[in-house]
C-alpha cells in the first residue's frame, strides 16, 4: 500500500531541507523507535504494525503533485524541491516479527541509513506502529480475561475515522481476536466477518417473534438472534426458544442469542440454564455492551456462562487506565560513526546510545527471563554475565549461569527493500499466543503486574556513563 509522503509534520521537511543546505543529509545515521511505559498501566506490550510500515518505506516517493503543493507552502527552496524528486528510503530496518512480546525502553525497530532519508520516517513509523501496537496489547488482555471464549471484534462505529477501523481490525487479530465486524477489514487481511442483528430489526416488525422468525427463514445457518430489545428473559428468550424449535423441526440449528444489556453474569446464567433444559445445549450466548478485560474478568469470575464475547468501543478506542495511546518515540542513537543520546535530569528519560542488539534471555524450560540491551557489534552477553538497570546503574545481578539469549530482532528490510513477504495473520496470531505463554505469569496480571526485567550490559553501561559524562561536561 502507498501513504502519501506528506503524511508527516513539517519538521521533518524542514530539518530535512535544512540537512541538506548544512551538507549533512548523507551523513550514515541511526534512529530507534520504542516507548517508555508499557500501555495499560500491564506487564507487556504485543508489537503490531510491521507490515504497514515496510509498505509504507517500500512505497515511499514524492509524486509531482506532492512537491507542486510544497512549492505553494513558500518554505522551501527550488534546490529542496528538486531533491524530492529522486528521494526514496534505501536503508536499513531491524525489528522483531510481529506479534513479539516486547517492553518498554527496548528498540521495536532500529531504522539506518542517511540522516536524510532516516529522520524523515519518524511522524510515517510513529503513527504505523504506535496505534497497532497499542490495539494488539489491548486484544490480548482482552483474550486472556476471556479464557476459552470467542472475542469479536466490532468497533468499527467508534473507531477513529476509516482507517483507524481497519487498524483497528488488523491489530486486534495480531493480539489474538479471532473475527470482526469490519466487511472491509475482512476483505483486505482475510478475516472472518461476524455478525447479528440490531435491536432496529427486532422494532421494524409489529413484535418480537415475528422479527425472529424472519431473521432465521433469512439466515437459517447463521442465526443469532439479539433478545434483551424489550425483556431479556420473558419476551426475548421465550421468543428464541420458540424460533429455536421451529428451526429444529424445519431442520436447522440455531446458532445463538446475544444479550447487550443488563447483568450479564446473571442473564447468561439464566439463558444457559433454560436453553439446556429445553435441549439446545449448542446454543451459543454472546454477550456485548463496553467489555474490556476488566468487565469480562468479572463476568467469568461471578460464573458467568458466556462463549462469544462481543468487544468495540473499549478495544476500538483503547480505553482503560493506561491506554488512549502508546507513548512511542524515535531518537537518533548514532550519527556519522559516533554513539549520540539525549540526556535530562530524569535518568529514566535519557536515551540510550549507539547501535544495540535486544536479546532474550531464556530458561531451559522456554519461559523468558528477561531481556538485555547489548552494543551491536562488539558486544557479547552470555550466561552468568553481569548486568544492570537503566535506571538506577548502581543496580546490578548477574544472569543466570544456564540461560541462553538471543536476539529477538532482524535485519526486515535492506537498500529499502524487504527482504521476506508478508506473514498471515494466523501465524502472526499464533505467535502472540505463544509469546505470552512463555512470560512469567505476573506479566499478565491486570493489577500490579509483574515488572520484567530489561537490563544493560557492563559495555552499554559503561558506554552511557561515559557519554553522560561527557555531555555534562561539554554543555555545562
Amino acid at each position: 500500500m502507498r501513504y502519501s509522503p506528506l503524511l508527516t509534520d513539517l519538521y521533518q521537511l524542514t530539518m530535512l531541507a535544512g540537512y541538506l543546505e548544512e551538507g549533512m543529509a548523507s551523513q550514515a545515521a541511526s534512529f530507534d523507535l520504542f516507548f517508555r511505559s508499557n500501555p495499560f498501566d500491564g506487564g507487556y506490550a504485543v508489537f503490531a504494525g510491521l507490515e504497514p510500515a515496510l509498505d509504507y518505506l517500500e512505497n515511499l516517493q514524492f509524486a509531482e503533485a506532492d512537491i507542486a503543493h510544497l512549492a505553494t507552502l513558500d518554505i522551501f527552496k527550488p534546490a529542496f524541491l528538486d531533491f524530492l524528486v529522486d528521494f526514496r528510503f534505501r536503508g536499513r530496518v531491524i525489528a522483531p516479527p510481529e506479534g513479539t512480546v516486547v517492553f518498554a525502553n527496548t528498540p521495536l525497530l532500529t531504522v539506518e541509513g542517511s540522516l536524510a532519508e532516516a529522520q524523515f520516517v519518524e511522524s510515517a513509523l510513529l503513527n504505523l506502529i504506535n496505534f497497532p501496537t497499542l490495539i494488539a496489547t489491548k486484544a490480548a488482555r482482552i483474550v486472556h480475561a476471556a479464557g476459552s471464549g470467542m472475542v469479536l471484534e466490532f468497533g468499527l462505529r467508534r473507531a477513529q475515522g476509516p482507517d483507524g477501523g481497519l487498524s483497528v481490525a488488523r491489530a486486534a487479530c495480531v493480539g489474538g481476536v479471532t473475527s470482526t465486524s469490519n466487511v472491509e477489514a475482512g476483505r483486505q487481511f482475510g478475516l472472518p466477518v461476524r455478525g447479528t442483528h440490531a435491536h432496529s430489526w427486532v422494532m421494524a416488525f409489529d413484535n418480537e417473534l415475528s422479527a425472529f422468525r424472519a431473521y432465521a427463514k433469512a439466515f437459517p445457518d447463521h442465526c443469532i438472534l439479539l433478545i434483551d430489545t424489550y425483556d431479556t428473559l420473558n419476551s426475548g428468550l421465550v421468543n428464541a426458544l420458540t424460533v429455536a424449535a421451529e428451526m429444529r423441526a424445519a431442520g436447522h440449528e440455531l446458532f445463538g442469542v446475544r444479550i447487550d444489556s443488563g447483568d450479564l453474569a446473571w442473564l447468561s446464567q439464566e439463558v444457559r440454564r433454560r436453553f439446556d433444559a429445553a435441549g439446545f445445549t449448542e446454543v451459543r450466548i454472546v454477550a456485548s455492551n463496553d467489555l474490556d478485560e476488566y468487565v469480562i474478568s468479572s463476568i467469568r469470575d461471578e460464573g458467568g456462562r458466556i462463549d462469544i464475547y462481543g468487544v468495540g468501543t473499549r478495544l476500538a478506542t483503547a480505553a482503560g487506565r493506561g491506554g488512549g495511546a502508546l507513548g512511542g518515540v524515535y531518537k537518533l542513537v548514532d550519527c556519522a560513526g559516533r554513539p549520540r543520546m539525549k540526556i535530562t535530569g530524569d535518568l529514566a528519560k535519557a536515551t540510550l546510545p549507539g547501535r544495540k542488539r535486544l536479546l532474550r534471555a531464556v530458561a531451559a524450560d522456554g519461559g523468558y527471563l528477561q531481556d538485555v540491551l547489548a552494543i551491536a557489534e562488539t558486544d557479547p552477553v552470555a550466561g552468568g554475565a553481569t548486568v544492570y538497570d537503566p535506571t538506577n546503574p548502581l543496580q546490578h545481578k548477574m544472569l543466570p549461569v544456564d540461560a541462553r539469549l538471543h536476539d529477538i530482532r532482524d535485519v526486515v528490510m535492506e537498500n529499502g527493500v524487504r527482504l521476506r513477504g508478508p506473514e498471515s495473520l494466523t501465524k502472526i496470531a499464533a505467535r502472540s499466543r505463544l509469546e505470552l505463554t512463555r512470560l512469567p505469569q505476573g506479566c499478565l496480571r491486570f493489577i500490579n503486574p509483574h515488572r520484567y526485567k530489561v537490563s544493560l550490559s557492563a559495555d552499554l553501561n559503561a558506554l552511557r556513563n561515559h557519554l553522560i559524562d561527557e555531555l555534562t561536561q561539554e554543555n555545562r
